[in-house]
């Protein structure tokens, strides 16, 4: 059974696509820690970010890169963190999270739920950092 973020990138759900390559896509948390989460996903669909080929890792980082000095430039933080979880949803995948503080990358705190038009104008902000 296909995982929630390979229709995402099938396209059968609908997401806030921030970028995307032949390898790996990026798109808006839609249940965020903060405004602005992003989740950084390869497309061939693996469970366990370390079973992943060492040149996939790599390009997962440096494609998450990419997307972190874009939300650098576009959202109002200290810093954009990142963390690898793994458990939530079973395909591998990055949260790159806009930081003010510690707190804002604490996991077990609880979500924001924002509406489709602001996570729409999220996305557009944070596209036009590229």
């Amino acid at each position: 059974m296909a995982s929630l973020f390979t229709k995402i990138i099938n396209r059968e759900l609908p997401a806030q696509i921030i970028a995307e390559d032949e390898h790996y896509i990026a798109f808006l948390d839609i249940m965020p820690l903060v405004k602005g989460h992003v989740l950084v996903v390869p497309k061939r669909e693996l469970s366990y970010i370390f079973d992943l080929e060492p040149s996939e890792l790599a390009g997962l980082h440096l494609f998450a890169q990419r997307v972190a000095k874009a939300m650098d430039k576009t959202i109002t933080c200290k810093r954009i963190g990142m963390a690898v979880i793994g458990l939530e949803v079973p395909h591998v995948h990055i949260h790159l999270v806009p930081l003010n503080t510690i707190a804002d990358i604490n996991f077990t705190q609880p979500k924001l739920s924002l509406l489709a038009e602001e996570l729409a104008e999220i996305a557009d902000k944070i596209r036009g950092g590229f």
